[in-house]
């Protein structure tokens, strides 16, 4: 009876602690992942020093190469065109090479691009390169350039996993491509006053073989995603267009591609026409050079407090509406602002193009594992290539309609692409939503 009543007693206090309210502590919830947390990677570190180098070699080349063409020609034509071989080339290589990046190990795929890229710029050194052989060898690299992005982009979720710090690592490598923006074409041609467009060249050749050096030494060797049996130029192609084909036949990976591609073919309108624009304002180089500056340091600003500041869940909750919003600055153009107004707007459009973040997370999700790499550079070569297409049709349009309402016209109907874009993009989710939840995988 005495152990009955210890124990009805025991029971009794035992009812009450769990009844008593429980203090509360002021320790705030975990913080999700930041940039810092990649760095801590040290296969991430790697690879973010390899993409500056390769970054840092593909600005150098572009302007030594396009001043190269000019003193040799004295055409402006061809000198152009240099630049826009950095386009076109890239839908070649990201669609009929675009399984090398699954068919062979990623790290073996990436020091091979690299040492291509590298043997490519030292035969432009040699003395005897013509304009043609030139021309070419700009070719070859913009071919290698989207094999060797998409294969890195699909090693990142190897290194850092597919979640929240695989869209960091994604960010942080925007964030130096964008900052190149900003300061590599002036150190460029900084640098063409110091040496001649060859010996440029050579510096380029070094950055490229560091990169090779940083990756075949700070990464590991991981198989490839897919068997590469048959490995012969017919075979590889062939499977480079199935793969294609499976990507794009998936409506949700589709729909995100879309999202990819089409905000940036209406970006680049303003980019595309500044030149006119800062003619038409009167405000000379210096504010032609801020006009540049401007949507990159958007970019920047935004991907930097978004990545920062804001968790995972926010970022993809606020991925469809930055995305309607994003060009509609570009509508106030039509309002015919000064240089002040005009770098607001562009500003304020860069920095709605931290939807990338939210995309990143969606499309790593979505795409099978085994396509990785080929969807990674299927992404790349599409955007470069809309990117050019975007520029090339600003042009011919401002040559009709004007460079303000070409770009006030880029605002208005490239809005109006993302909401349709942005409404298909909602409709596969709830799908795949319920395929989900019916299959229970």
């Amino acid at each position: 009876m005495q152990e009955a009543a210890h124990e009805a007693a025991a029971h009794e206090a035992a009812a009450r602690e769990a009844a008593a309210p429980r203090p509360t502590t002021n320790e705030p919830p975990a913080r999700p992942p930041g940039y810092a947390q990649t760095f801590a990677v040290p296969e991430f570190r790697a690879v973010f020093a390899a993409h500056a180098l390769s970054l840092l070699g593909v600005i150098v080349s572009e302007i030594a190469l396009s001043v190269l063409v000019y003193d040799l020609t004295g055409s402006p034509l061809l000198s152009a065109l240099t630049f826009a071989l950095g386009f076109l080339p890239y839908v070649v290589g990201g669609t009929l090479l675009a399984g090398v990046a699954d068919r062979f190990p990623a790290r073996r795929v990436l020091v091979t691009c690299d040492l291509v890229c590298a043997a490519c710029v030292a035969l432009m050194v040699a003395p005897g390169a013509g304009i043609g052989v030139l021309l070419l060898l700009r070719c070859a690299l913009a071919v290698v350039s989207p094999v060797f992005q998409g294969t890195r982009t699909a090693t990142l979720a190897d290194v850092l996993g597919d979640g929240d710090l695989f869209v960091l690592g994604r960010s942080l490598l925007r964030i130096v491509s964008q900052s190149a923006l900003l300061v590599g074409y002036g150190l460029g041609g900084l640098l063409l006053t110091v040496v001649s467009p060859r010996h440029a060249l050579l510096i380029t050749v070094g950055t490229f073989l560091a990169s090779a050096v940083l990756l075949r030494v700070g990464t590991r060797h991981r198989p490839a995603r897919t068997d590469a049996a048959s490995t012969g130029p017919g075979a590889l192609v062939g499977d480079s267009l199935r793969g294609a084909g499976r990507v794009l036949s998936h409506p949700r990976v589709r729909a995100l591609l879309l999202l990819f591609w089409v905000p940036p073919m209406f970006a680049v309108v303003p980019e595309a026409l500044a030149a006119p624009y800062a003619d038409d304002l009167g405000v000379g180089s210096t504010g032609l050079g801020l006009l540049m500056c401007a949507l990159p340091a958007g970019t920047i600003a935004g991907e930097l407090y978004a990545g920062s500041r804001l968790r995972p869940a926010t970022r993809e909750r606020i991925t469809l509406p930055l995305v309607c919003a994003a060009l509609l600055p570009y509508a106030g153009y039509a309002l015919r602002p000064g240089l002040a107004v005009s770098l607001l707007l562009l500003l304020v459009s860069g920095a709605g193009s931290a939807y990338t973040l939210g995309l990143d997370q969606w499309f790593v999700r979505a795409v099978p594992e085994e396509l990785r790499g080929r969807a990674m550079t299927l992404l790349t070569a599409g955007l470069m290539t809309i990117q050019g297409v975007g520029m090339a049709l600003a042009g011919v349009a401002a040559q009709f309609a004007g460079v303000r309402t070409t770009v006030a016209g880029a605002g208005v109907l490239g809005t109006v692409c993302c909401a349709l874009l942005a409404l298909g993009a909602r409709r596969t989710e709830r799908r795949d939503r319920a395929d989900h939840d019916m299959t229970d995988r």
